[in-house]
């Protein structure tokens, strides 16, 4: 039988050994190294982004700017730009593929920008009125409910 202290060098020798198959992918699920052809999806993008064109001609274009009126249109373009990236072993979104859906928005929603409404505080004068009315509102109350309180009279 061997001595105790003869086992303890061994077992960080053995923990690294272990650590270096895990790392290595031995020990875990295999994984897969497809590497992104991204040749073949920038090929296979503008098919996406002319069956899109196609399907918005069929919407009035003072009507682009209205989501409801071409969601299903859109819906199915991102389908194909996530399908044919996919089929490209590259994930999506990826640089590429925003750079040809910004094309696309570019081309088609140029025009739709948000109006935002921009909001101003009131005149000062406006202003004191609101904030006076209720102050003095609430002082008029409590000294009502004070007044009342204090005569009995009343209550009996």
């Amino acid at each position: 039988m061997e001595a105790p202290g003869c086992r303890r060098p061994q077992l960080p020798i053995l923990l690294l050994w272990v650590n270096g198959l895990m790392t290595l992918g031995f020990a875990g699920a295999r994984q897969q190294t497809n590497l992104c052809n991204e040749s073949l999806m920038l090929e296979k993008l503008p098919a996406c982004g002319k069956s899109f064109e196609e399907m918005m001609k069929k919407v009035d274009s003072k009507k682009w700017c209205n989501l409801t009126e071409f969601i299903m249109y859109y819906d199915n373009f991102t389908q194909c730009t996530e399908r044919e990236a996919n089929n490209a072993s590259c994930f999506w979104p990826n640089p590429l593929a925003e750079g040809f859906i910004t094309g696309v928005h570019k081309q088609f929603f140029s025009n739709c920008t948000s109006e935002k409404v921009h909001w101003e505080d009131p005149p000062d004068e406006i202003l004191v009125t609101l904030i006076l009315i209720p102050v003095m509102l609430t002082c008029a109350m409590i000294t009502l409910v004070v007044w009342c309180s204090k005569r009995n009279d009343i209550l009996v």
